[in-house]
């Protein structure tokens, strides 16, 4: 493989949100082949800690409508902002699936627990740079209910697991972003020789 086609596929990754997206439904088939990568993620003593709950079809409008549920349930009345829970209820609509990405702390103590975080997140971006390759948008969020203790209960996790964001996947009809850094990369790197 040529270090080009790669460079190609993370420069072109973007976030684009499930409101972009345009309804039609990617073959669960793909959504697979994405998941077998985010598998090929780097992983401390193996214990390969990432889980997927993937919601596809009726289940992530049902979702949707769990998580606004969740939302206010746990919000308290004062708080509570109706523009909110319809966004929520909403936000799956023109998404085809929707992948949580939870951690599942691995049976080795001795591994850190921000370690098995990160690997999570390398699968989260291997799974990313495959929808990247293969055409499709994608969006990974954290907003809502999804980190609140509500959310891993919804999604059967243990005390000492995390949700770490929802990724939405569709199709988006609109033009891709222009892609732009803030800071120069001289900026980010120090060289010692």
């Amino acid at each position: 493989m040529e270090i080009a086609n790669l460079t190609t596929i993370i420069e072109q990754r973007r976030n684009i949100k499930p409101f972009s997206m345009n309804g039609k439904k990617i073959p669960d088939e793909q959504i697979q082949q994405l998941l077998e990568l985010a598998n090929w993620a780097p992983t401390h003593g193996y214990t390969e800690p990432w889980y997927f709950a993937v919601f596809a079809g009726d289940a992530v409008k049902r979702f949707c409508a769990d998580h606004a549920e969740i939302y206010k349930a746990n919000t308290p009345a004062e708080k509570f902002i109706q523009g909110n829970y319809e966004k929520l209820q909403q936000q799956g609509d023109l998404a085809s699936h929707l992948i949580a990405i939870c951690m599942k702390r691995g049976t080795k103590p001795g591994i850190p627990e921000l370690e098995e975080i990160v690997a999570v997140g390398c699968a989260a971006q291997n799974m990313w740079l495959g929808a990247t390759a293969l055409g499709l948008a994608g969006y990974w969020g954290s907003g809502g209910m999804t980190l609140h203790p509500a959310m891993k209960e919804y999604l059967s996790l243990r005390e000492e697991d995390k949700v770490l964001g929802l990724f939405y996947l569709g199709y988006t009809d609109e033009p891709i972003p222009e892609g732009r850094r803030l800071k120069p990369l001289e900026e980010k790197v120090k060289w010692e020789k």
